[in-house]
């Protein structure tokens, strides 16, 4: 009994080790990946959220004040217009007609329009002939006939008439106002003035907001009527996006001819073929948004690399207490494993012993005779009886060897390891444990594997273990003379399937999803609720599957599905 102790003591082996590393890292990847995610996705949100905020307030901060001084521009010339124009048609309902064909008295009226208003150049009364009949100014164009020209029917029509800058016979930029009055007789005349453009130049400078901006008046087919400062000197064509008409003063994002930004501010002047034109480059004031961006994308990325040192160590520390716990778990779980093989080795020590009893019994009686033989006789025994005796003990010493290897053999822990098992012979060799209870109480057991099932690429310790669970549970589940039937089939090219069916108690529905939990039984005060658990967890092992089905007092079955080779 003490060398038996002994080889179960020596047979065990430390427990296995961690899962493989490959998985942790997996895992620790996923971790640091998803977390990171996580983390880090908000946080570049919220600073894009802003730098778009930021930049949207910014533009706006630009373009309002554009659209404001546009405005301001289109009023200001509107004003400036409106007051000559004004000036004009007071002096002709103030004037009679023979006062405005005076040339001394339409002098001394030029002479307080400039004191009053300035810019005026010359004054000139056209008949409705568009004949000058009256000038005063610093050129002889009294008699001038403007019959011919588009703007004396213009005015004549409309009663009103601003024109575009141009040179003329002054030979100096200048643009023209006029006004029709009629009088009683059914006569009209018109009252031309000429403005210096040199006032309207001045009065767009002033509304250039910055250094780099630009403000100019064109006509509507975008000639230049004051200077610009990127675009050259009057009269020029200047390439600005289309403008479409409107009342009041619009803003217009595009692009230069480099492809940088730009704002556009237009308005239509009233009355004029002017339009007041702003643009801006928002480059100028984005110089004050640069340092902020810097700031914002310095933050994010410190912000960045913090939460991944965190995320780092966090992940690693938190994998590696879970490969811990695993190595824990998998430690209990082998001792649990190695307890319920201990508990199976219970039970069928019963049948062990007394088939260890029959041959020491032969082993005894042998020696009994062999002695009787020598010490009764005087002569010495034949030598053909004494080695009948000899080899019947030696035959009874090796079943017990036979019988108590066999015990060790299931008894040991083993390492996973991979061998050829011939499938039938492992059944057989397990339902070998089982003979005497089976003998004892009258069961049938019924072994039917197809011939053209192969070896198992597979562990053999653990296929022992698993086939004797079920096996074990289908004994405890039948009464006495009850039967198990033990098939085998091949599925597919690669798959055996061995079902184990018993006509016993059977399993109540409800139960049957919770058998191959831990702990739980269904035999009263006499299972540990392992076993099942164990059994699951082997064939998942194995790379195979179990499942069962039952019906109450009519049996149950389990079928086992194992891989013929292991990935």
């Amino acid at each position: 009994m003490r060398r038996l102790d002994d080889r179960l003591e020596q047979s065990r082996i430390a427990p296995p080790g961690p899962p493989p590393r490959r998985r942790y890292r997996k895992l620790l990847s996923f971790s640091i990946l998803s977390i990171t995610l996580v983390s880090v996705m908000p946080l570049i949100l919220v600073t894009w959220i802003k730098h778009r905020e930021y930049e949207k307030a910014l533009n706006a901060e630009q373009i309002r004040p554009i659209a404001r001084l546009t405005a301001n521009a289109k009023l200001s010339l509107e004003s400036f217009l409106s007051e000559r124009l004004s000036a004009l048609s007071l002096v002709v309902q103030e004037k009679t007609i023979e006062e405005l064909r005076d040339p001394g008295n339409l002098k001394h009226v030029l002479r307080s329009l400039k004191r009053a208003f300035g810019g005026f150049t010359d004054l000139g009364l056209i008949n409705g002939n568009g004949l000058q009949v009256s000038y005063a100014g610093p050129y002889n164009l009294q008699g001038k006939s403007y019959k011919e020209q588009d703007w004396c029917h213009e005015v004549a029509m409309r009663g009103v008439y601003v024109s575009d800058v141009f040179m003329g016979y002054r030979k100096f930029p200048h643009f023209v106002i006029a006004i029709r009055h009629d009088y009683g007789d059914d006569s009209s005349y018109l009252l031309r003035a000429t403005i210096e453009s040199e006032a309207i130049n001045k009065m767009m400078l002033r509304w250039m907001p910055l250094p780099a901006s630009d403000a100019f008046l064109i006509t509507h087919k975008k000639v230049l009527q004051t200077p610009s400062r990127h675009h050259g000197d009057i009269f020029s064509k200047v390439n600005v996006p289309a403008m479409p008409y409107s009342n009041d003063a619009e803003i217009i994002e595009t692009t230069d001819e480099r492809g940088d930004p730009l704002i556009v501010g237009y308005a239509y002047v009233s009355r004029s073929p002017f339009i007041a034109v702003l643009l801006h480059h928002p480059g100028t004031m984005h110089a004050s948004w640069l340092p902020l961006r810097r700031n914002l994308v310095i933050i994010l990325l410190i912000s960045t690399v913090l939460i991944i040192a965190v995320v780092v160590t966090g992940s690693a520390y938190m994998v590696r207490r879970v490969r811990e716990a695993d190595t824990r778990r998998t430690a209990v779980l082998h001792k649990v494993e190695y307890t319920n093989r201990m508990a199976v080795i219970g039970r069928l020590a019963a049948g062990v012993a007394h088939e260890i009893n029959n041959p020491l019994a032969i082993i005894s009686e042998k020696a009994g005779l062999l002695s009787d033989l020598f010490r009764l006789s005087d002569t010495m025994p034949s030598k053909e009886k004494i080695l009948k005796i000899a080899d019947a003990i030696s035959k009874s010493v090796e079943r017990c060897s036979a019988i108590t290897h066999r015990l060790l053999g299931f008894a040991k822990h083993m390492d996973v390891r991979r061998d050829q098992v011939n499938l039938s012979l492992l059944i057989e060799e397990v339902l070998g444990f089982l003979d005497k209870e089976a003998h004892y109480r009258g069961l049938h057991v019924a072994l039917h594997l197809a011939d053209d099932i192969p070896f198992l690429e597979s562990d053999r310790g653990q296929l022992q273990q698993l086939f004797l669970n079920i096996i074990n549970n289908a004994f405890a589940a039948v009464d006495e003379g009850g039967e198990i039937t033990i098939d085998g089939k091949m599925v597919g090219d690669n798959q055996v399937e061995v079902s184990i069916a018993d006509n016993g108690i059977g399993i109540p529905e409800e139960n049957l999803q919770q058998i191959f939990e831990p702990f739980f039984t269904t035999k009263d005060g006499s299972g540990t609720g392992l076993g099942l658990s164990i059994t699951y967890g082997i064939v998942e092992k194995l790379g195979g599957k179990i499942s069962v089905t039952s019906k109450v007092n009519k049996g149950t079955c389990f079928r086992v599905t194992l891989p013929i080779t292991r990935e």
